[in-house]
């Protein structure tokens, strides 16, 4: 890509996510929102980080630098309180680690040789399933379960698979076997989710369903 462009590119996604870090900051510091849900609309909002990236061209070393970058913040973070809209759940979580660590992962397994679609599935999931899981199952979520002391709700849970499997249906094309496909992403990475201690699900979550997806698309049935 030519330096110029790249540079614009890349200006584009900083713009974009110092606005959604700028609302989400003016939400949870002016308006005294639910620290939870502002959480989770930076989550899902820096997933469509990826789709920028991709739109955009944005080349494997670029995005594997913003990683390592935002790993460092995400660390900085967790000691110092800079960025509460982000952290202040009122509890301790690796998650925003773990989240900036899955870009830069996936990244380096899938950004090339045209399977940007296997990072972008990853990521999504994470954004858009886990964020969605935690607002419905927070707001709606009556029946409880608990899997090694994490506590979920069934309707979370639900809307977990069923974002998981939209997602994977977009990105990867409607057919019949990639609805088989993403039916086992959805269900892995609902099943994934559920084990979610210190936010390590913010982990295994995109890097396993970015991987199962990819696997299963070399399958002669897919």
């Amino acid at each position: 890509m030519n330096l110029n462009l790249e540079f614009v590119s890349i200006s584009i996604v900083t713009i974009y996510l110092g606005i959604l870090l700028l609302i989400a900051e003016i939400f949870s510091r002016y308006y005294k929102s639910d620290s939870e849900l502002t959480r989770k609309i930076v989550h899902i909002g820096t997933g469509n980080v990826i789709l920028l990236a991709w739109y955009l061209n944005i080349s494997k070393d670029v995005i594997i630098l913003a990683s390592f970058i935002a790993s460092l913040i995400a660390i900085t973070s967790y000691f110092f309180p800079i960025l509460p809209s982000v952290n202040g759940i009122g509890r301790k979580s690796l998650g925003t680690l773990f989240y900036a660590i899955s870009i830069g992962i996936l990244t380096v397994l899938f950004w090339q040789n045209g399977q940007k679609q296997f990072t972008t599935i990853g990521i999504l999931i994470m954004s858009y399933g886990d964020g969605m899981a935690a607002l419905i199952g927070q707001k709606y979520g009556q029946n409880k379960y608990q899997v090694l002391g994490n506590k979920k709700s069934w309707e979370g849970s639900f809307t977990m698979t069923i974002v998981s499997i939209f997602v994977t249906i977009i990105i990867m094309g409607f057919s019949w076997q990639n609805l088989i496909l993403a039916s086992i992403v959805g269900i892995c990475a609902t099943i994934l989710e559920t084990f979610s201690s210190i936010g390590i699900d913010n982990l295994t979550v995109p890097v396993i369903s970015g991987i199962i997806a990819y696997y299963l698309s070399q399958i002669y049935l897919f």
